[in-house]
Protein backbone atom coordinates (compact mmCIF):
# COMPACT_ATOMS: atom_id res chain seq x y z
CA UNK A 1 0.00 0.00 0.00
CA UNK A 2 1.65 3.61 -0.97
CA UNK A 3 0.36 5.48 2.13
CA UNK A 4 2.63 8.49 0.52
CA UNK A 5 0.15 9.71 -1.20
CA UNK A 6 -2.59 9.68 1.48
CA UNK A 7 -3.73 13.45 2.69
CA UNK A 8 -4.92 13.17 6.28
CA UNK A 9 -5.69 16.71 6.48
CA UNK A 10 -8.89 15.52 3.97
CA UNK A 11 -9.60 13.13 7.13
CA UNK A 12 -11.67 14.08 10.03
CA UNK A 13 -13.66 12.37 13.17
CA UNK A 14 -16.90 13.69 12.01
CA UNK A 15 -18.19 10.65 10.58
CA UNK A 16 -17.76 6.81 11.51
CA UNK A 17 -18.72 5.45 14.83
CA UNK A 18 -17.47 7.27 17.51
CA UNK A 19 -16.08 5.74 20.59
CA UNK A 20 -13.77 6.73 23.65
CA UNK A 21 -13.97 11.13 24.61
CA UNK A 22 -13.37 13.34 22.13
CA UNK A 23 -10.83 15.24 23.51
CA UNK A 24 -8.13 12.57 24.35
CA UNK A 25 -4.78 12.83 23.43
CA UNK A 26 -5.11 10.78 20.33
CA UNK A 27 -7.43 10.67 17.54
CA UNK A 28 -7.36 7.51 15.43
CA UNK A 29 -9.66 7.06 12.42
CA UNK A 30 -10.59 3.48 10.93
CA UNK A 31 -11.17 3.30 7.39
CA UNK A 32 -12.25 -0.42 7.64
CA UNK A 33 -14.52 -3.09 5.10
CA UNK A 34 -16.02 -5.71 6.93
CA UNK A 35 -15.10 -8.26 4.36
CA UNK A 36 -11.60 -7.57 4.09
CA UNK A 37 -9.42 -10.03 5.76
CA UNK A 38 -6.90 -7.85 6.53
CA UNK A 39 -9.05 -5.37 8.24
CA UNK A 40 -10.11 -8.20 10.33
CA UNK A 41 -6.63 -8.99 11.07
CA UNK A 42 -6.05 -5.76 12.04
CA UNK A 43 -9.25 -5.54 14.52
CA UNK A 44 -8.13 -8.75 16.31
CA UNK A 45 -4.75 -7.46 16.60
CA UNK A 46 -5.10 -3.92 17.79
CA UNK A 47 -8.81 -4.84 19.31
CA UNK A 48 -7.56 -5.01 23.31
CA UNK A 49 -5.01 -2.62 22.98
CA UNK A 50 -7.36 0.04 21.59
CA UNK A 51 -10.13 -0.76 24.24
CA UNK A 52 -7.97 -0.05 26.48
CA UNK A 53 -6.09 3.44 25.23
CA UNK A 54 -10.25 4.55 25.28
CA UNK A 55 -10.97 3.57 28.71
CA UNK A 56 -7.75 5.34 30.23
CA UNK A 57 -9.09 8.10 27.85
CA UNK A 58 -5.89 8.22 25.72
CA UNK A 59 -7.24 7.64 22.40
CA UNK A 60 -10.41 8.53 20.61
CA UNK A 61 -11.41 6.11 18.00
CA UNK A 62 -13.65 6.99 14.90
CA UNK A 63 -14.51 3.62 12.96
CA UNK A 64 -15.40 4.70 9.20
CA UNK A 65 -16.95 1.94 7.50
CA UNK A 66 -15.98 2.29 3.71
CA UNK A 67 -17.98 0.57 0.87
CA UNK A 68 -15.76 -0.61 -1.53
CA UNK A 69 -16.41 -1.13 -5.45
CA UNK A 70 -14.37 -3.90 -5.40
CA UNK A 71 -16.42 -7.07 -5.97
CA UNK A 72 -15.24 -9.28 -3.36
CA UNK A 73 -16.14 -6.44 -0.89
CA UNK A 74 -19.08 -5.85 -1.77
CA UNK A 75 -20.71 -8.20 1.01
CA UNK A 76 -18.73 -5.97 3.42
CA UNK A 77 -20.88 -3.16 2.34
CA UNK A 78 -23.90 -5.01 3.11
CA UNK A 79 -22.61 -5.94 6.65
CA UNK A 80 -21.94 -2.14 7.01
CA UNK A 81 -25.63 -1.54 7.11
CA UNK A 82 -26.38 -3.83 10.16
CA UNK A 83 -23.98 -2.27 12.37
CA UNK A 84 -25.56 0.19 14.67
CA UNK A 85 -23.73 3.26 14.30
CA UNK A 86 -25.10 5.53 17.33
CA UNK A 87 -24.47 3.24 20.03
CA UNK A 88 -20.74 2.58 20.09
CA UNK A 89 -21.12 -0.55 22.50
CA UNK A 90 -23.86 -1.90 20.37
CA UNK A 91 -21.73 -1.35 16.91
CA UNK A 92 -17.84 -2.79 18.53
CA UNK A 93 -20.14 -6.35 19.34
CA UNK A 94 -21.97 -6.00 16.06
CA UNK A 95 -18.27 -5.64 14.59
CA UNK A 96 -16.56 -8.52 16.57
CA UNK A 97 -19.73 -10.98 15.54
CA UNK A 98 -19.29 -10.25 11.91
CA UNK A 99 -15.63 -10.37 11.38
CA UNK A 100 -15.63 -14.06 13.45
CA UNK A 101 -18.25 -15.17 11.17
CA UNK A 102 -16.96 -13.86 7.92
CA UNK A 103 -15.60 -16.94 6.85
CA UNK A 104 -19.68 -18.40 6.98
CA UNK A 105 -20.73 -15.43 4.72
CA UNK A 106 -17.53 -14.40 3.18
CA UNK A 107 -19.02 -16.10 0.07
CA UNK A 108 -22.88 -15.99 -0.20
CA UNK A 109 -24.78 -13.72 -2.49
CA UNK A 110 -25.76 -10.14 -1.37
CA UNK A 111 -28.94 -11.15 -0.50
CA UNK A 112 -27.58 -14.29 1.73
CA UNK A 113 -25.50 -12.30 3.21
CA UNK A 114 -27.96 -9.84 4.31
CA UNK A 115 -30.05 -12.35 5.50
CA UNK A 116 -27.18 -13.84 7.84
CA UNK A 117 -26.62 -10.46 9.61
CA UNK A 118 -30.57 -10.73 10.43
CA UNK A 119 -31.18 -14.53 11.38
CA UNK A 120 -27.56 -15.59 12.01
CA UNK A 121 -26.18 -13.03 14.15
CA UNK A 122 -29.76 -11.16 15.19
CA UNK A 123 -28.41 -7.95 14.06
CA UNK A 124 -31.80 -5.01 12.40
CA UNK A 125 -31.09 -2.88 9.21
CA UNK A 126 -29.53 0.14 10.40
CA UNK A 127 -28.55 1.93 6.85
CA UNK A 128 -27.24 5.24 7.25
CA UNK A 129 -26.66 6.47 3.74
CA UNK A 130 -25.96 9.97 4.41
CA UNK A 131 -22.83 8.98 6.56
CA UNK A 132 -21.59 5.87 4.32
CA UNK A 133 -21.50 8.94 0.99
CA UNK A 134 -19.15 11.17 3.41
CA UNK A 135 -17.41 8.46 4.36
CA UNK A 136 -16.72 7.41 0.93
CA UNK A 137 -16.23 11.17 -0.10
CA UNK A 138 -13.85 11.98 2.74
CA UNK A 139 -11.65 8.22 1.45
CA UNK A 140 -11.88 9.85 -2.11
CA UNK A 141 -10.52 13.19 -0.86
CA UNK A 142 -7.68 11.86 1.02
CA UNK A 143 -6.71 9.39 -2.08
CA UNK A 144 -7.23 6.77 0.59
CA UNK A 145 -7.70 3.74 -1.60
CA UNK A 146 -7.04 0.42 0.19
CA UNK A 147 -8.68 -1.08 3.43
CA UNK A 148 -7.66 -0.81 6.32
CA UNK A 149 -6.25 2.33 5.82
CA UNK A 150 -5.43 3.77 9.93
CA UNK A 151 -4.66 7.39 10.86
CA UNK A 152 -3.25 7.86 14.08
CA UNK A 153 -2.46 11.31 14.60
CA UNK A 154 -0.02 12.02 12.21
CA UNK A 155 0.87 8.34 11.38
CA UNK A 156 -0.88 6.18 8.59
CA UNK A 157 -0.39 2.74 8.59
CA UNK A 158 -2.01 -0.35 7.46
CA UNK A 159 -2.66 -3.67 9.26
CA UNK A 160 0.71 -4.52 9.12
CA UNK A 161 1.25 -2.46 12.47
CA UNK A 162 2.65 -4.49 15.64
CA UNK A 163 0.80 -4.48 18.62
CA UNK A 164 3.90 -3.24 20.04
CA UNK A 165 4.11 -0.13 17.95
CA UNK A 166 0.38 0.31 18.31
CA UNK A 167 1.17 0.58 22.37
CA UNK A 168 4.00 2.74 21.91
CA UNK A 169 1.96 5.21 19.89
CA UNK A 170 -0.47 5.70 21.83
CA UNK A 171 1.69 6.50 24.72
Amino acid sequence: MDITRIDPQQTTPRHGIKIGDPHARHTLLEFINLRCPYCRKWHQLSEEILKQAVADGRVYRVIKLYDKDKESLQRGNVMHRFVPKNDPVAALAAIDAIFATQKEWGDLSLEETAEFAHTQLGLQEAADPATTAAIKAEATAANIQFVPTVILDEHIFDESISPEALTDFLV
